[in-house]
């Protein structure tokens, strides 16, 4: 049988699914502001999985993918416990921001401190009632504001456990990421938790086909780990190809950008993938791609200045392979559903 989990001083029992909002400060009204999060505790012995969405206050694809992932019925049927908090970032998500308000990225504040700066503050509360409660994790992200991220999976692929369920999770590229100093995913690497980032979309906006890989993988990920039982997959599948590195394309010069390229494209060195052009004169600079690859993010904002990241693009030792992958995940994926219709 399992065991009974508690946090912010509330127990959950075996068999029981409960709402616990956890307090994270007050508005400047001294209304209170607590961070959502909900318990589902299994009958029965296993990993607790913590998965979490907007970190960063404006990335929501992953909100409406754990919001999904409460009502599937597979729940049902869990082992072990699983551990939602659709908003980290409560501060952000009312802002519609990245950030907290004194502009601190929460994702670069952990493990935190209880007297630290509101982001340390949050960081510590977090790791200390759901972090530690958990033998696994997955975070939720997009891309930034006017950047739209390829659905991937970024992990440290050195450690085995980890990157078994990064290939389980079945995004069509998975990237070997170094940890960031200050992220939730390093500081649950010193817990000794192994730990997944799913990235799909863009900030601020909603994205069928990143919500339903990032539910689709969320899903396959509990039944690698014994949480859901395994389900026989029916049709075309999905299968991981690891990226050996990526590189990001910048910015020659200042100006109006144009590119007719879209995600998951395979590109070849020496390509023009845009051009760069005044707002008064014919002439442009153009946009050359410096490796072979898979195009996994890029700016849909015109307006850019030299320097700038454009294109984000992926490198694989077998590059076909993984533009198949790319297409398979589309078709797999993309929206059935007719115009006025709301997907569920």
């Amino acid at each position: 049988m399992n065991g009974p989990i508690e946090i912010c001083g509330v127990s959950i029992a075996p068999g029981q699914r409960s709402v616990i909002n956890i307090p994270v400060g007050q508005l400047y009204t001294q209304t209170d502001l607590s961070m959502p999060v909900e318990v589902v505790n299994g009958r029965h012995d296993g990993p607790r999985l913590f998965i979490s969405a907007a970190i960063h206050g404006d990335e929501l694809n992953g909100v409406e993918v754990i919001r999904r992932l409460l009502k599937h019925s597979a729940i049902k049927r869990l082992r072990g416990a699983l551990i939602a908090v659709p908003v980290v970032n409560v501060h952000g998500l009312l802002h519609r921001s990245r950030y907290l308000p004194d502009r601190r990225d929460l994702n670069r504040s952990f493990p935190g401190s209880r007297r630290g700066s509101l982001a340390g503050r949050i960081a510590q509360l977090f790791m200390h009632e759901i972090v530690e409660n958990c033998t696994h994790g997955i975070d939720l992200h997009t891309g930034a504001i006017h950047r739209e991220n390829l659905p991937q999976i970024r992990a440290n692929l050195d450690d085995p456990e980890t990157c078994r369920l990064a290939v389980a999770f079945g995004t069509p590229v998975v990237i070997n990421a170094d940890f960031r100093d200050g992220s939730l995913r390093e500081a649950a690497s010193d817990f000794g938790i192994p730990m997944l980032l799913y990235e799909g979309g863009e900030a601020l906006r909603f994205d069928e086909v990143a919500i339903k890989a990032g539910l689709r993988g969320v899903l396959n990920v509990m039944r690698a780990l014994g949480m859901l039982p395994k389900v026989k997959r029916k049709g075309r599948q999905v299968e991981p190809v690891i990226a050996r590195g990526s590189y990001w394309i910048r910015a020659p010069e200042s100006g109006i950008l144009w590119s007719g390229h879209s995600l998951g494209m395979r590109v070849s060195k020496g390509d023009m993938i845009g051009r760069i052009a005044s707002p008064l004169m014919d002439s442009a600079c153009l946009v050359e791609v410096p490796i072979d690859g898979i195009l996994i993010g890029r700016t849909h904002l015109p307006l850019v200045y030299e320097g700038e990241a454009l294109f984000h693009v992926a490198r694989f030792q077998h590059l076909g392979a993984a533009a198949e992958q790319v297409e398979a995940l589309h078709e797999i994926l993309e929206p059935q559903t007719n115009d006025g219709d709301i997907a569920d």
